[in-house]
């Protein structure tokens, strides 16, 4: 058995949790989210926490016992607290603007990037420069990061690009100028 498959998952107030077969549906302050439910892998619902468990004859699953734990207290956790992430824009004349439920990116091509947020995340822009990304899906939240990192990644001789807030980017030398001769 995993060691974190084991840990219960704690029900935070206001979290209303529903198993009908295979799908498991989690309601919260902050909208519904669905997970499938592999077959080897059984959730029990009990008043104040939840427990993954392997089925017996299953045993080979105990890999996916921790994933689906972990996917699940995600589920709980953003529903009941949210989660966010953050970029940083890194140059001459980049900023970013939210004009509805689209996202405009100037990074230092010569036409404006446009990107349709998804539904269920909020974006908004600090500074002209910083992007937080906000909702309950952690998954979500972090493909949309990285469309957004892969318009312009940063680069290793000026650092310049869209970067995850934190992200250590190495630097390369640049050309060293040959004695002449």
């Amino acid at each position: 058995m995993s060691r974190k498959g084991k840990a219960p998952i704690p029900l935070i107030k206001g979290i209303e949790v529903k198993l009908e077969d295979s799908t498991l549906t989690v309601k919260g302050p902050k909208g519904t989210l669905t997970r499938e439910i592999i077959s080897g892998i059984e959730v029990v619902i009990e008043n104040d926490h939840l427990q993954v468990n392997l089925t017996a004859g299953h045993e080979k699953m105990s890999n996916y016992h921790g994933l689906y734990r972990s996917l699940i207290n995600n589920m709980v956790v953003g529903l009941s607290q949210g989660f966010t992430k953050k970029l940083e824009m890194i140059g001459v004349g980049y900023r970013a603007v939210v004009q509805g439920q689209l996202l405009d990116l100037q990074v230092g091509y010569s036409h404006p990037t446009k990107l349709t947020i998804p539904e269920g995340l909020q974006v908004a822009v600090e500074k002209n420069t910083t992007i937080v990304i906000s909702g309950s899906d952690p998954q979500q939240i972090g493909q949309f990061a990285a469309q957004v990192r892969a318009i312009r990644p940063p680069e290793p001789y000026q650092g310049k690009g869209i970067r995850y807030a934190g992200e250590y980017v190495r630097k390369k030398a640049g050309k060293s100028a040959s004695a002449k001769k």
